[in-house]
C-alpha cells in the first residue's frame, strides 16, 4: 500500500461542508467520488481540517492509502477530470515509507500549523460581485483598534469564548501563532496562524473583532472574553462567505509543497 497526498483547492459557496454527508453535497463527497471514477475503486480520503457551509480552501491537504501505481501528475489530472469546476487538486505527492505505522504521514496529526484568511469587504454598500467570496460589513472599520484587541490572543490559551457549542475538539487550548491584520481599499484581511483551531474559531474572533472595529466594543474587550471564557458573552459567529483555509503546514521531510497564500485569497 502507498499513501498520497493531495492538495485541494474549492470554492465552498456550491457546498453543504467538506465532510461527507448522506446527501452527497459535500466537497468530499465530491472529491472520493471523483477519485473512484478514475481509480475503479473506491478509495476513503482523511483532511487536514473540516470547514464549514460556505467556507472555502486555497490548500485543504487529504492522503489516502492505494495499491494502484500512477505518475503524480496523472492523479492530479485524472481525478481533476471528474470534479465539478469548484473544486480542484492542485498536486500529489507519494508519501516516504515509514518504519512503523503510528510514525506514518496523516493529513490531520502531522500538520504543525493551520493558516486561515478571512476576507472583509467594509464599504457602505454590498457587491454582487463579491457575494460569496468575501465577508461583508458597512460598518466603517478601524484597524488600528482591532490590531490592539487581538494581542491578548497570542500565545497558548484556552478559546472556549470563541468556540461553538456543537465543537468535538477534545480540548479548547489551543496555541495562536500570530493575527495579522490589513486594510487594502475596501478590503480587510484577517490572516490567523494557529497549531490548530476550534469550530467556528475564526468566524467568531472575526465578528467580536468587528464589534472592537465599529467601536462598540473597547479594544481590552477580547482579552477580557477570552479570560471569561463564555461564549455567549461574544460577537455572534460571522458569516461564512470570507473565509479561506489557506495552509496547512508540515514537516519539511514530506516533501509536501509549501506554497505561500495569496495576500487576497482568489482575487
Amino acid at each position: 500500500m502507498k499513501r498520497i497526498a493531495l492538495g485541494v483547492q474549492y470554492n465552498g459557496a456550491d457546498w453543504l461542508g467538506y465532510q461527507v454527508q448522506p446527501h452527497g453535497q459535500t466537497v468530499q463527497n465530491k472529491l472520493e467520488q471523483a477519485i473512484e471514477r478514475f481509480a475503479c475503486v473506491k478509495l476513503g480520503t482523511t483532511c487536514a481540517g473540516r470547514t464549514d457551509a460556505g467556507v472555502h480552501a486555497l490548500n485543504q491537504v487529504v492522503h489516502f492509502d492505494t495499491e494502484l501505481e500512477r505518475a503524480e501528475h496523472a492523479w492530479v489530472r485524472g481525478i481533476n477530470a471528474f470534479l465539478p469546476e469548484s473544486i480542484g487538486v492542485r498536486w500529489a505527492r507519494y508519501l516516504p515509507a515509514a518504519p512503523a505505522p503510528e510514525q506514518e504521514f496523516h493529513a490531520r496529526f502531522s500538520a504543525r500549523s493551520r493558516t486561515y484568511h478571512y476576507l472583509l469587504y467594509n464599504h457602505q454598500v454590498r457587491s454582487p460581485l463579491l457575494a460569496g467570496r468575501a465577508g461583508f460589513t458597512h460598518w466603517q472599520l478601524d484597524v488600528e483598534r482591532m490590531r490592539e484587541a487581538v494581542k491578548p490572543l497570542i500565545g497558548t490559551h484556552d478559546f472556549t469564548a470563541f468556540r461553538a457549542a456543537m465543537c468535538q475538539a477534545k480540548t479548547p487550548v489551543k496555541e495562536m501563532h500570530s493575527i495579522d491584520i490589513e486594510r487594502h481599499g475596501d478590503m480587510i484581511l484577517f490572516t490567523l496562524r494557529a497549531n490548530a483551531f476550534l469550530h467556528h474559531m475564526v468566524r467568531n474572533l472575526v465578528g467580536s473583532l468587528v464589534y472592537v472595529g465599529q467601536g462598540r466594543e473597547d479594544t481590552g474587550w477580547l482579552g477580557e472574553l477570552l479570560a471569561g471564557k463564555d461564549r455567549t458573552q461574544a460577537a455572534p459567529t460571522f458569516m461564512p462567505d470570507g473565509l479561506y483555509l489557506s495552509k496547512i503546514e508540515y514537516d519539511e521531510k514530506w516533501g509536501l509543497p509549501q506554497e505561500e497564500p495569496s495576500i487576497l485569497p482568489a482575487f
